[in-house]
């Protein structure tokens, strides 16, 4: 689990920030147009996105 040192820093990184599935870019957005379906890929086009990751990896 992440250290969680500044809350801001943490909303900053972590907050409404998406990745795409096919090609890792990411992205600002919020949930509900995810879930709507009007969120799409900037680069690829691909409608699937997940939650950037808050662990670090070691």
């Amino acid at each position: 689990m992440a250290k969680k040192k500044f809350p801001e820093l943490e909303q900053r990184l972590f907050k409404n920030v998406y990745i795409c599935m096919r090609c890792n870019s990411k992205m600002r957005t919020n949930l509900k147009k995810i879930a709507t379906g009007k969120v799409k890929c900037r680069r690829c086009g691909y409608k699937f996105l997940r939650l950037k990751n808050k662990d670090i990896k070691v």
